[in-house]
């Protein structure tokens, strides 16, 4: 969006879309593009909350410009300093040099590390404000949501919670800024991918940050990424709670890695019989060819998963090993887990899996199966008892 958009009479959206990058901390596929939210306050001081990836400078300062005029800004708001939301700080520094730059003390460490500033500082802590003239602005210290430094901004007179990542989502604003403008089922999918990937290892801050944000009223929530929640705020803080607190949907998630077709084949055989057993939601992934992000998604958002692997090398299929790993390091507990897999001489696929299902927190269902070659009819017959295990579990 080339303009900026009013949230109220004072505060403005002036973030911008990002359509072009591929791959979100070259490591995410972008496939609906992302946002970067920024926000404009204009009392009788004014103050830009958090900034833009900085290749977006020129669209972005033409918005800022276009409402300030004459008028000088006078605070720059950082809730979080990753790049793509800290990029054209230094820009905005030197477009207006008079204004302080508002952050708590692990910020100054990475504004100085990225962009070598040191000066023109106000440091806050939890609960300290600032007063802009009709409006005040409290300041709510988030640490691990999800960087060391990132806090939220509350705008008291409107009840507007400025909540950096917290509360974002995948997915680039087309057309529609508000809640109450789009499909909200568009962006569900991208929230839950959004969060498991890049929040979700911080599950436990993510819930103490809810319980500080408690006894606020929150009349509106507005995150760096994604829509902004004026009609509904409920929803998106809900959605964050029940993601953060490891909740899930009734469904399975399949995912096997298989070189020459022999896992697969007991992959499509467990996912027919939990299918069979009264399981709508199966989603069944080949590793190969599958990006981690979506399967990490959906193992967030379903109960039960299962895993197979054929052996590699005496070990687990790297495109599984990979899944598990990026699994283990998000510490998702409260799923349900089958195993299989399938070997020619060495074996170590299955057995890889069963060790990550050692340390991590996930019920292990049986039989466990491992075939040697290719499944046999006993093999086959496991797989039809797995799956109306893991059938049968989830709907208990």
């Amino acid at each position: 969006m080339n303009r900026s958009v009013k949230l109220n009479d004072d505060i403005y959206w002036v973030g911008v879309n990002d359509r072009e990058t591929d791959i979100f901390e070259a490591l995410w596929p972008l496939e609906k593009g992302i946002s970067y939210n920024s926000y404009l306050i204009v009392d009788e001081k004014t103050a830009l909350i958090d900034t833009v990836k900085s290749n977006f400078h020129d669209s972005y300062i033409a918005k800022i410009e276009d409402i300030l005029g004459d008028k000088k800004l006078d605070y720059l708001v950082i809730n979080h300093m990753e790049p793509d939301h800290s990029g054209d700080i230094k820009a905005i520094k030197e477009r207006y040099p008079e204004l302080k730059i508002v952050g708590n003390k692990k910020t100054v460490d990475f504004l100085e590390g990225f962009y070598n500033i040191s000066e023109g500082l106000e440091i806050v802590g939890n609960g300290d404000t600032i007063d802009l003239g009709n409006r005040k602005l409290e300041f709510h210290l988030t640490p691990m949501v999800h960087w060391p430094e990132t806090m939220m901004t509350y705008d008291t007179k409107d009840k507007v919670l400025f909540s950096g990542d917290a509360f974002g989502s995948f997915g680039a604003l087309n057309g529609g800024v508000f809640d109450d403008e789009i499909d909200t089922d568009y962006y569900d999918d991208e929230i839950i991918r959004y969060f498991s990937n890049i929040v979700g290892k911080y599950s436990r801050m993510v819930q103490k940050a809810l319980d500080k944000l408690s006894d606020l009223s929150i009349e509106v929530v507005a995150s760096t990424h994604g829509p902004v929640w004026r009609e509904n705020p409920e929803y998106i803080i809900d959605f964050y709670d029940r993601l953060s607190s490891h909740q899930a949907e009734d469904g399975v998630v399949v995912v096997y890695g298989s070189m020459y077709g022999n896992t697969k084949l007991m992959a499509e055989r467990i996912a027919r019989s939990i299918a069979e057993n009264g399981i709508k939601n199966v989603v069944v992934y080949d590793a190969a060819r599958s990006d981690n992000s979506y399967m990490i998604s959906d193992i967030w958002k379903y109960k039960g998963v299962i895993i197979g692997s054929c052996a590699y090398n005496t070990k687990v299929f790297p495109p599984v090993e990979s899944l598990l790993s990026a699994l283990a390091n998000r510490k998702l507990s409260d799923r349900y887990l089958g195993i299989f897999g399938s070997y020619s001489w060495s074996g170590g696929g299955v057995k890889g899996i069963k060790k990550f299902s050692n340390n991590n927190k996930f019920e292990l269902l049986k039989p466990v199966i491992e075939a040697k070659h290719s499944p046999d009819d006993d093999k086959y017959q496991k797989c039809d008892e797995l799956g109306k295990n893991m059938a049968e579990k989830i709907l208990e």
